[in-house]
């Protein structure tokens, strides 16, 4: 979209904020590195410290990255810098897996040349009679070291920065804080349960941050897109702490693309002054206008369009009956009971080809639950349609069992073999092993490599009885088990080598007409992510071989996020009975009900967050004018050629 200086003073009036947009969180963290580089070697060429305020988490692990490569690549020194990091747990010991003092060293400081005694980070391990005294202190140090230069933050659901739940003071200075409940959900995916996510932390006060010369709050992921929007274009409250940045002299927001998604400029950019009226971007408006007025969209007015700044549009189309039929008809032509293809004549508006009638498809499942979660209606559609299907379980999904199941599942392989008479001295020693591991396991420390092993099986075999529940054959089911996966934490590997070409040689055995993968970028651990990237990689690499012409590719999400309703491309609907097989389906995962180990910020089981996305997705069609069905799977097409 081209902007002119009218369009960019219309922006300034909804963005308080500087906001600098990148494509992926990659890119907008070399861009970060690179000023932060620029600033040290400017004030190492002055002979002079350059002192950083650091963040943790997520959000700065690319920053890190891209730091560590500047010093071992291009020679970038760190012995003129002075670092403060923003926050820790309390109580928590320094080498704790979920240390951020054990994140920061393993992240950055182990890597470079800072000298030791020039990073400094909140001991969570001071007594909390000493701690006024030691936070005090800290901000002292601060002061004496010539005060921050750049500080770096990321930002929470709920708007906090550092650990500034929201209410707080904007005078407050760095103190003992209470995290807020969701703060502590937010932060669970670190953790093996919630009852372990420490309810208290060190953090620097909203003064301390506001001392900074200069502010860089980075935020990745269509997750994070509501509260930069909040933060930046809504009123500056201490019920919104990075909203209390638009009073910061120097600060600006570094984002990915997704988190932009809230913007008025993105989301309604026909209020910001002249756009370009793309097919999807008429769509998103006339959605849009629909749901706002709580209309169907044929009973959308040109009054209705010229008094929320949609004149442009009746221009165009001559009246909003012309339009309210294009579109009405377009979204309609999305909903289909035949995901493969309805056989038979080509049906030209149809989301699928018709030919072949009988299609190869493969699906690929993040976690060995994902594809009964998320398109678990389309899958036994596929099957029951006479389609050949394939499914890839990317991952193990090891990590996300609990160590109840864990010895649940070995005392049943004891008494199988007792039962029967069959030598169960090996697995009477293994589970006397694994109770006595069990018994005096730290708080998310790794499983031994047996019990790692013994838990994927757990999971893979809920995987095979959900293929036989849906009635396609064992050979069907493959388990890739990539290895970025596989380091018994939740810190996972970037994707290599070795995961790109085990998913290139999956899809050469099985040339699928037809690919489903998942879209959802919301996982809270990233496996999504980088399983996603894994897959284009392998695309990429193969597209111009003769089979992948006649292959087309297929993004659902999952048990976090749906598609916006003018994204959607495919719709599959689900009658009330098609909805309890699904449920029943997701039922067979029994290590995943109940207690989900790492399941975000959201407390419902996973039947119960996809039922209520699916009926959430019919009720949009529903209040849009279009049939109304109990529930529908929603997809959007990649194109990779």
């Amino acid at each position: 979209m081209t902007i002119n200086h009218q369009e960019i003073e219309l922006i300034d009036s909804f963005e308080q904020i500087a906001v600098e947009i990148h494509p992926s969180a990659k890119e907008g963290s070399k861009a970060a590195a690179h000023e932060i580089a620029a600033l040290i070697r400017e004030k190492a060429a002055a002979n002079q410290k350059c002192v950083l305020g650091m963040a943790t988490g997520s959000t700065p692990k690319y920053l890190y990255a891209e730091l560590v490569r500047l010093h071992k690549e291009e020679g970038l020194s760190f012995k003129n810098v002075i670092t403060f990091n923003l926050d820790e747990y309390y109580p928590i010991e320094p080498d704790a897996l979920q240390s951020y003092n054990r994140f920061m060293k393993e992240h950055l400081f182990n890597h470079i040349d800072i000298p030791e005694g020039q990073y400094h980070i909140p001991d969570g391990t001071i007594p909390k009679d000493q701690i006024k005294q030691y936070c005090a202190d800290y901000d002292r140090r601060i002061e004496e070291a010539g005060g921050i230069d750049i500080q770096i933050l990321g930002i929470g659901n709920n708007g906090h920065i550092g650990f500034n739940e929201p209410g707080s003071n904007i005078n407050s200075h760095t103190r003992l804080v209470t995290l807020d409940n969701s703060t502590r959900l937010a932060n669970a995916y670190e953790f093996p349960n919630m009852s372990q996510v420490p309810r208290l932390a060190i953090t620097m006060g909203l003064s301390t941050i506001f001392k900074a010369k200069k502010v860089i709050l980075m935020a990745w992921g269509s997750h994070k897109a509501k509260i930069v929007c909040r933060s930046v274009e809504g009123h500056s409250t201490d019920q919104v702490p990075a909203s209390l940045l638009q009073q910061h002299p120097n600060c600006k927001f570094v984002i990915d693309e997704q988190a932009s998604a809230e913007l008025t400029r993105f989301k309604e950019p026909w209020l910001t002054g002249d756009c370009e009226w793309t097919p999807g971007l008429i769509r998103k408006a006339v959605t849009s206008l629909a749901l706002k007025l709580n209309k169907p969209i044929l009973m959308l007015t040109d009054k209705d369009y010229n008094e929320n700044g949609l004149n442009d549009l009746i221009v165009q189309y001559g009246s909003a009956y012309e339009l309210n039929i294009k579109e009405f008809n377009a979204i309609r032509d999305t909903i289909t009971g035949w995901p493969g293809g309805k056989p038979g004549p080509q049906l030209p508006n149809h989301p699928e080809r018709s030919e072949p009638a009988k299609k190869t498809v493969l699906i690929f499942s993040p976690h060995p639950d994902d594809d009964i979660i998320s398109m678990g209606g389309t899958f036994i559609r596929l099957h029951e349609q006479g389609h050949d299907v394939h499914v890839a379980y990317q991952t193990s999904g090891n990590i996300a069992v609990t160590d109840e199941f864990l010895l649940r599942f070995i005392d049943f392989a004891v008494g199988f073999e007792g039962m029967f008479d069959i030598d169960k001295s090996k697995s009477s020693q293994i589970l006397e092993e694994a109770k006595a591991f069990i018994r005096g396991k730290k708080p998310s420390q790794k499983d031994t490599p047996e019990n790692r092993a013994i838990k994927g099986l757990i999971r893979r075999c809920e995987a095979k009885a959900t293929c036989r529940y849906v009635g396609i054959p064992e050979e069907n089911a493959h388990f890739q088990n990539l290895p970025f996966y596989e380091t018994g934490l939740v810190e996972k590997k970037p994707m290599g080598e070795e995961d790109i070409q085990l998913t290139v040689d999956l899809l050469r055995k099985i040339k699928p007409q037809q690919i489903y993968c998942a879209g959802d970028l919301a996982d809270p651990h990233g496996t999504h992510k980088v399983c996603l990237d894994i897959i284009f990689a392998a695309l990429d690499r193969l597209k111009h071989e003769e089979w992948m012409k006649d292959c087309w590719v297929w993004l659902y999400k999952g048990a976090w996020q749906e598609w916006d309703i003018h994204e959607i491309e495919m719709a599959v609907p689900m009658s009330p009975d098609q909805v309890l097989q699904k449920r029943l389906g997701i039922f067979i995962h029994q290590s995943q009900k109940d207690v989900v180990p790492f399941q975000g910020t959201d407390l419902r089981e996973f039947w119960q967050r996809a039922e209520d996305r699916n009926a959430n997705t019919a009720n949009l069609y529903d209040q849009l004018g279009l049939q109304k069905y109990s529930a529908m799977e929603a997809f959007v097409r990649y194109h990779f050629m």
